[in-house]
This record gives structure tokens, C-alpha cells and sequence, in this order.
């Protein structure tokens, strides 16, 4: 079901955040619930893994070929900064990964061991499709002993608690926008449109007093 293998990592040179893995249940959600942070993570040399669920071959849109956003993640990562080897993608049916949730929390296992990562981000256990709310809760069960920040999708969250904050600077809610502008085969969807993306993320620099920001539910906190 792997379509990579992560590589040899280093040993970690001390205990603070320095590997983080973003659960996406889709290609592009990653992006979207946590691409200014992930720039900015990429900018302070963080080690940053993307694991990718479902390439949605079954929903692409007329026109497209059916492995497009396969190809469109690889070009969006490049945008925003992770490293190709970085890239993990699981061919799971679109709306559908609930019926494989023992195949997905063995593989997010795997994850854990192979990368070891330090923070988790992953769809807000509020989140109504069926897809993330899946990613999410076997996010929890394989990662319960890591610090796990919940990202929002608006679209889909019933409630969203703004527990946590990450303070962007315009050019990392910039990248996040040039990340997304490469799903082509996206862009009619109005939470595409860089107007959108700039808002949100000024909307929630509001709320902490600075100019940019992205917003977190708390899933765990380990210090």
C-alpha cells in the first residue's frame, strides 16, 4: 500500500521539536491546515515529513488524468519547502479510509518508529468528513505518547477550538498560497483562492496580535 520508504535519519542532536510529520488524509490538506507553519518550521531547519493517505484517483475531476494530484503534490511540496524523500503517499480509496482503519494505524506505526517525530499535526478530531475524522483518531492512538496539534479545515470543522497559535510572516502564508496554486485540478474550490488563504491566516494573527498566524487545537501536550 507504501508508495516510498523513508530513508536513514540522524540521531536527533537534542530533545526540542526537530522532526514533524503532517497527516493528511488527502493530498493538499496538509497544505492547507498547516502550510505557513510548515514553511516557516522549513525555514528554522526543521526536519519536516508529509504523509499523504488517499491521492483521490476516483474524484478527480473531467479533464484530468486520474494520478493528477499525485503530481501535483510532489510540485506543491517542492513550493513550500519539503524535501522530496520527505513525501510519503498511501493509495487508500477516497471516502473510504474508514474501511481500512487497522491497515492505516499499522502503517502510522511504521511512522512513528521510522521517523520518530517530535510533533504530529493531523485534521481536528472535530472534523466532520469521514476521511480526517478517520487520519485523526488513529493519528491519536498511534502517536498518544507525542505532542499532536489538530489543524483546521473550516469547511468541515462542526467546532474548532483556537487553543494554539503559530505566528507566520507574510511570506510564509505566501508559500502556503503558491503550494496550493499547484493543484491545478483544485482551483475552482474557493478555499484555493490566495484571498481566502491571506484572510484566514490575518483573521487568526488577529486573535494573538500580530499580523499572521495559523491556528491549533490542543490533541496532546507532552513537555
Amino acid at each position: 500500500m507504501r508508495k516510498k520508504e523513508i530513508g536513514k535519519h540522524k540521531p536527533k542532536m537534542n530533545k526540542g521539536v526537530d522532526r514533524i510529520l503532517i497527516l493528511a488524509p488527502h493530498t493538499d490538506d496538509g497544505e492547507m491546515g498547516c502550510g505557513g507553519s510548515i514553511a516557516k518550521f522549513i525555514e528554522e531547519d526543521k526536519e519536516v515529513f508529509y504523509a499523504a493517505f488517499s491521492t483521490a484517483e476516483e474524484s478527480v475531476p473531467p479533464g484530468f488524468c486520474k494520478n493528477i494530484l499525485e503530481i501535483e503534490i510532489k510540485d506543491a511540496i517542492q513550493k513550500i519547502g519539503i524535501r522530496p524523500q520527505n513525501l510519503i503517499i498511501y493509495k487508500f480509496e477516497v471516502r473510504k479510509l474508514n474501511y481500512f482503519r487497522q491497515e492505516i494505524l499499522e502503517e502510522l506505526i511504521k511512522l512513528k518508529k521510522e521517523i520518530e517525530p517530535d510533533l504530529i499535526f493531523m485534521p481536528s478530531l472535530n472534523d466532520s468528513h469521514q476521511d480526517h475524522l478517520t487520519v485523526a483518531h488513529e493519528g491519536l492512538r498511534a502517536f498518544k505518547t507525542k505532542t499532536i496539534l489538530g489543524y483546521e479545515l473550516i469547511w468541515n470543522n462542526l467546532a474548532f477550538n483556537t487553543t494554539s497559535f503559530i505566528k507566520l510572516d507574510k511570506r510564509h502564508v505566501e508559500k502556503k498560497s503558491d503550494a496550493l496554486m499547484e493543484y491545478r485540478s483544485q482551483r475552482e474550490r474557493i478555499y484555493m483562492s490566495k484571498e481566502f488563504i491571506l484572510s484566514l491566516a490575518k483573521a487568526r494573527g488577529i486573535q494573538i496580535g500580530t499580523e499572521y498566524a495559523e491556528a491549533f487545537e490542543v490533541v496532546r501536550f507532552i513537555m
